[in-house]
């Protein structure tokens, strides 16, 4: 169990921040130690190779919502913090015994970076792994608007075994009116020229990730977002909060799981599988009482670790939508260990699985899949992470039917294609 509202004694030499009571005020990691809560280790790292955009995107939230900490940060990461990013990985991947550890390029857009520079960051961490855990096997990816996608940079992706996935709102241009440079101009039809490439080369495609607009059709988004022939896509809820509600969210009704549903539908009742839906294999997963693979729902332990230009060590990218700082944790390269991030109460808290949830969503019939939501779509200020899902109607909405669809597959013997 979690000590109640006692005083965080905090991790040597990191200021902790105040603005969440839970759970940097409430949260007593040495005893939650004591008492026999073990750490999950790090297995993705994401490192922040550019901390600029071509892209003005109205929605995002890095640029655009709560935290500016990146006016602050220099613009590329130096060779030299790239070096010791491996070096740190590979300190941890060895006192784990890792098998595996998973490498994201972003930003900002790391395509901006030359195309002989792309890769040095994932090269330098498998040349430390090759020295302090040679067993550890290293995958990579590139997450990218797809703009500056050409020939010369996929080449050199796909020598170093990097594959790539693209930020989509939509395959028509009327879908991406939010996807502007600093110009205003429209950046579809350069992501659109990005992604026909890519499709050619489908060893290094990693697939779509799209953000759900309500205010588009459901199934016209899936249908248009085919046509690039994603390998999987990721239809992710707009980062929102208690504080700032999601765009079209009134407050009743269930717009966003309503969206979701209709989507679903056509891809569960289709003659063939055309593409694979993370959400909505996800909760086929955990409803079947299968380990969840990602943070947005289920109760597995966080084990993503954000790696900065300037080498600051990070949580999760997404809770900078919550409020100035909130993925901070005072951490660095220099004076760091990854080992000493699992300790920060931020962190830890997101490994705590039910015992982190609101007491209502610890009582829910759903919570095993539900998981309490995304944990930054759950921030209330004042209160903090320890809330429901600012989608949880949504969420319920769409497990449930999923549920019902599974049984009736279940019932007459015929399962999706």
């Amino acid at each position: 169990m979690i000590p109640p509202h006692t005083p965080d004694p905090g991790v040597p030499g990191v200021q902790h921040l105040r603005h969440a009571p839970w759970p940097y005020a409430r949260l007593d990691v040495p005893a939650l130690r004591a008492a026999g809560h073990r750490a999950e280790p790090i297995r993705q790292f994401v490192l922040k190779t550019h901390s600029r955009c071509n892209l003005a995107c109205t929605y995002c939230y890095v640029y655009e919502m709560a935290d500016r900490s990146w006016r602050t940060r220099p613009a590329t990461m130096t060779p030299a913090t790239a070096l010791r990013a491996a070096q740190r990985i590979a300190e941890h991947a060895a006192a784990h015994g890792l098998t595996r550890v998973d490498l994201v390029l972003h930003g900002g857009e790391p395509l901006l970076a030359a195309p002989d520079h792309l890769a040095a960051p994932v090269e330098a961490v498998r040349a430390a792994l090759a020295r302090r855990s040679p067993r550890t096997r290293v995958t990579a990816s590139v997450q990218t608007n797809g703009t500056l996608l050409t020939r010369g940079r996929l080449a050199a992706l796909a020598a170093a075994g990097i594959r790539v996935g693209v930020s989509l709102d939509g395959g028509l241009p009327a879908h991406n009116s939010r996807r502007i440079d600093h110009t205003g101009r429209p950046g579809f039809a350069a992501a659109a020229r990005g992604l026909r490439l890519l499709v050619r080369h489908p060893a290094s495609y990693a697939g779509l990730l799209c953000v759900v607009d309500v205010a588009q059709d459901p199934v016209e988004t899936y249908e248009s977002l085919l046509a690039f022939a994603p390998p999987t896509l990721g239809l992710l809820l707009p980062l929102a909060n208690w504080n700032t509600p999601p765009p079209g969210h009134g407050g009743s009704g269930t717009p966003y799981g309503d969206w979701l549903v209709a989507v679903f539908d056509r891809w569960w009742h289709d003659t063939a599988r055309r593409t694979r839906i993370r959400v909505f294999e996800e909760v086929v997963a955990l409803l079947l009482g299968l380990p969840a693979a990602t943070e947005t729902l289920g109760l597995a332990p966080a084990t993503t670790a954000v790696v900065e230009t300037d080498g600051s060590i990070e949580q999760a990218d997404s809770l900078k939508s919550a409020y100035e700082g909130a993925a901070a944790t005072g951490m660095t390269l220099d004076t760091h260990s990854f080992d000493q991030l699992l300790d920060h109460p931020g962190f830890a808290a997101r490994q705590l699985g039910r015992e982190a949830l609101a007491d209502g969503c610890r009582a829910c019939a759903l919570v095993e899949v539900c998981g309490g939501g995304h944990y930054p779509h759950r921030y209330r200020a004042g209160e903090g992470f320890r809330q429901p899902s600012v989608y949880c109607a949504d969420l319920q909405i769409l497990i449930r039917h999923i549920a019902r669809a599974l049984h009736a597959a279940a019932t007459t013997g015929r399962a999706a294609s």
